[in-house]
């Protein structure tokens, strides 16, 4: 997807900083994620647990300044970006915050496999397009 002009008016410095923490984020992740070679992984022992939890709280970390991007952007900014369904990835924010108990070594062990590099390019295109 080429270039997408929004023509409303938001805080870009303020939208590309929180972008930055997400690639940032998603940085930490990928290096945390190269131990991992299964989702048992994740729960072998309490090194693969260390690695689960840090990992969710940078999913954390993303969600939030996702929702944070919305609300600055009045919800206009990442819908020109459809490639990323970001109403999940916020919602997997939400999930591990409400549910921690409930989280599932399997669906992280997915989203980072198969879905986090294409957060990432995501990212990367919105700050290049705003920038």
């Amino acid at each position: 997807m080429g270039f997408c002009k929004v023509s409303y008016k938001y805080d870009r410095e303020l939208v590309i900083t929180i972008l930055d923490n997400i690639s940032w984020a998603i940085r930490q992740i990928t290096y945390r994620f190269n131990k991992i070679e299964t989702p048992d992984d994740f729960l072998d022992d309490e090194d693969g647990l260390a690695i689960l939890d840090s990992i969710c709280m940078q999913l954390i970390n993303i969600g939030e300044a996702l929702k944070k991007i919305d609300k600055i952007t009045d919800k206009k900014l990442l819908t020109t970006y459809p490639e990323v369904e970001w109403k999940k990835v916020m919602g997997m924010r939400d999930i591990i915050t409400h549910h921690y108990f409930d989280v599932d070594a399997e669906t992280v062990y997915t989203v980072c496999d198969i879905h986090l590099s294409n957060l990432d390019e995501a990212v990367s295109r919105i700050i290049e397009d705003i920038s």
